[in-house]
């Protein structure tokens, strides 16, 4: 929607870690780095179900690592905040039922290299997958979903680091934000929805005061200009909440997780999976081309789609659209530069994005607030630029002024027709520059 360039309002939602789909997929994840930390070649796909004072984790992991699984479901609920037992969902008083057995030996065997009809290491299961940027917010994303979740992460950590002046701020809490776009860029929030959940005392106007405070620091002061209607709690009341209000599953929160509607979904979701998994390690290297393809100046949007068959290690398919924004007329050239710069078979994506190893960041990290748009995740580094415009040059014309010539064709032309300038017209200049700067030419 916001790719076109039609006035229109376009509008996306978050939810806080503590919805209960964010509490699934926090288990989830953190059961996915328990396994990798331990053995990297773990292959993880874990489904987490909670509801009233339940966690049931499910799934098929094969593993060397040795997790005490209900361990490590409480820790995760602990810090999201879900501590009291009067509220229906407590990390000390909930019970942990956990089934899970190992990866089918079928499925096994065409993504283990060797093993498979393809020798190669293959993708782990048919589908496709799209990555997507765009320049209208410095994290290249989406301006609206970049904006719903930095409300709910800054409410959170606001419930978290001074839980004595927002004690009456509980885990589960949603936001929603409407921006009203022209020519293709956002110009102005037209709509700012927030429904949190609360403790039965809480003063209404407090969480109205509290949530326009939030929006000012966290949306910059130009989009703000106009009238915003805010809806908060607009049902009037929100005291049972979290996995107590709605029963929580992993992985059904895709568009958050992701684009926030802008650009297209395969419909995989990523939480729980190991990155043998296209459905999300195929998902992170869309992203990362189409980011450095707009970080490089090669367009102002980009999607990218990638697509896989089960046990194969190359894409069936691989699809750039620049929605006319690109330098280049056909994005078909984009696809050759794509092709030749990045590996996208499942090895050379767990290889190029670190994927079996994290170091300095967690799949639990990825759980909440979005999966795309923070920096600290490989796949939003911007380390391909040089590489992306050296290729696309290729296919540049003697006419070109683009960014993968840094202007190289235009410089070459305007220095011949310096040069063949006549001499009269070289003096005037000279004469014009002279009086420009404040010098008197020398009398004879």
């Amino acid at each position: 929607m916001s790719k076109i360039y039609a006035d229109h309002i376009f509008t996306s939602e978050s939810v806080s870690e503590g919805h209960p789909d964010k509490v699934c997929d926090q288990i989830s994840d953190a059961v996915l780095d328990a396994c990798l930390r331990q053995d990297p070649e773990s292959r993880v796909a874990c489904e987490t179900l909670c509801t009233t004072d339940l966690i049931v984790i499910s799934g098929e992991i094969t593993t060397k690592a040795k997790i005490n699984w209900e361990e490590l479901a409480r820790g995760v609920v602990r810090d999201i905040g879900y501590n009291d037992k009067n509220i229906g969902f407590s990390a000390d008083d909930c019970k942990v039922f956990v089934c899970v057995h190992t990866q089918s030996p079928d499925i096994s065997q065409g993504v283990s290299v060797g093993e498979g009809l393809h020798k190669e290491q293959g993708a782990g299961d048919q589908g496709m997958m799209f990555g997507y940027a765009s320049n209208e917010t410095k994290e290249l994303m989406p301006a609206t979903i970049v904006y719903a979740h930095k409300i709910v992460q800054e409410l959170a950590r606001l419930r978290k680091t001074q839980p004595k002046k927002y004690a009456f701020l509980r885990p589960d809490s949603k936001s929603q934000v409407s921006m009203r776009y022209v020519d293709g860029k956002p110009v102005s929030v037209e709509a700012v929805v927030v429904s949190h959940q609360h403790t039965p005392d809480m003063k209404r106007e407090d969480l109205e005061k509290l949530v326009k405070e939030v929006v000012k620091k966290v949306i910059p002061a130009k989009y703000l200009k106009g009238k915003v209607q805010y809806h908060i709690n607009p049902t009037g009341r929100f005291v049972v909440g979290g996995p107590n209000g709605d029963t929580g599953l992993t992985g059904r929160k895709i568009i958050v997780d992701t684009y926030g509607g802008v650009g297209s979904h395969g419909g995989g979701a990523f939480s729980g999976k190991d990155p043998s998994k296209v459905d999300r390690s195929a998902a992170y290297m869309g992203r990362y081309i189409a980011k450095n393809i707009v970080a490089s100046g090669l367009a102002d949007k980009c999607e990218i789609q990638l697509a896989y068959a089960i046990g194969v290690a190359q894409p069936l398919s691989i699809n750039v659209d620049t929605y006319g924004t690109g330098i280049f007329d056909d994005d078909a050239i984009l696809e050759k530069v794509v092709r030749k710069v990045f590996d996208m078979t499942p090895v050379g994506i767990i290889r190029t994005l670190g994927l079996k190893k994290p170091d300095t960041w967690s799949y639990r990290d990825t759980a909440s607030y979005g999966h795309f748009g923070r920096d600290g995740f490989p796949w939003e580094r911007v380390d391909k630029i040089e590489a992306l415009l050296n290729e696309a040059e290729k296919y540049c014309g003697d006419e070109c002024e683009c960014e993968c010539c840094h202007g190289e064709h235009a410089a070459a032309e305007k220095k011949a027709e310096k040069k063949a300038a006549p001499k009269a017209e070289k003096k005037a200049e000279k004469k014009a520059e002279k009086k420009a700067s404040g010098k008197k030419a020398a009398k004879k």
